[in-house]
């Protein structure tokens, strides 16, 4: 999947996945997945896909929902906020964030 959000470019293809996480199945109108990406520059953004009752959802025509994907840009702290609520590896999110000590 690739973007260009604010004249940069985001590509799944050539970026580091750093984690992922989904809900239901295919074929289930809630199912969503997503994953959180890293650029070679730095820079966070996440991608995913759902059902026609997701976050993902379109609306083609007038009452007629389906299913969608998309790109949004994350912030370095929203990145690590996404990996948290979603319950990644502590040692996953280590690797990618500056993590202090309690």
């Amino acid at each position: 999947m690739k973007a260009v959000i604010d004249g940069k470019r985001y590509d799944t293809e050539t970026a580091e996945e750093i984690a992922a996480d989904a809900h239901g199945h295919t074929g289930d109108f809630d199912h969503w997945r997503e994953s959180l990406y890293r650029t070679k520059q730095g820079a966070f953004f996440l991608a995913g896909s759902g059902g026609p009752r997701s976050k993902y959802s379109r609306l083609p025509r007038q009452n007629e929902w389906t299913g969608g994907e998309g790109i949004s840009v994350l912030t370095e702290a929203g990145a690590l906020r996404w990996c948290e609520d979603h319950d990644v590896d502590a040692d996953s999110i280590a690797d990618h964030f500056t993590i202090e000590e309690a």
